[in-house]
């Protein structure tokens, strides 16, 4: 009795921890109070995002800057390629098939995204972390 009454005492302590742990990723300490009081972020960073910019700017960006860019998918060159435009231009864009997240865009379409530049040797794109149809 003493040897099962010794091992739950010792699961318990050891899984309090575990236990109390806040699930979710990255909270704004900078936030408006009512959006941190009593609220369980769903993880995830909560803040400002990439510097916006356009197309033509975003190719002369650093290898992996983190930009976000307004405009239309216009045309997909093939798997997962497409060329945006903006009103600077066009830059080719690589979005996986799991950024699209159910949402069905067409040229008509207004997008917001999000991703990192990715510079090869004569090339420039976009690498689409994520895509959002805008009003």
């Amino acid at each position: 009795m003493k040897k099962v009454a010794a091992i739950l005492t010792i699961l318990a302590i050891s899984s309090a921890p575990a236990l109390a742990a806040k699930q979710g990723g990255f909270s704004d300490p900078n936030a408006p109070a009512a959006q941190t009081q009593n609220a369980q972020p769903a993880g995830g960073f909560v803040g400002p995002s990439g510097s916006n910019t356009t197309a033509e700017k975003a190719k002369s960006l650093s290898d992996d800057t983190w930009v976000t860019l307004r405009g239309k998918i216009e045309s997909r060159i093939g798997g997962d390629h497409y060329i945006f435009r903006d009103s600077s231009g066009t830059i080719n864009v690589d979005i996986d098939a799991k950024r699209w997240n159910g949402q069905t865009i067409t040229p008509q379409d207004n997008v917001e995204i999000q991703g990192e530049v990715d510079k090869d040797w004569n090339s420039v794109e976009i690498d689409v972390k994520q895509i959002t149809k805008v009003k």
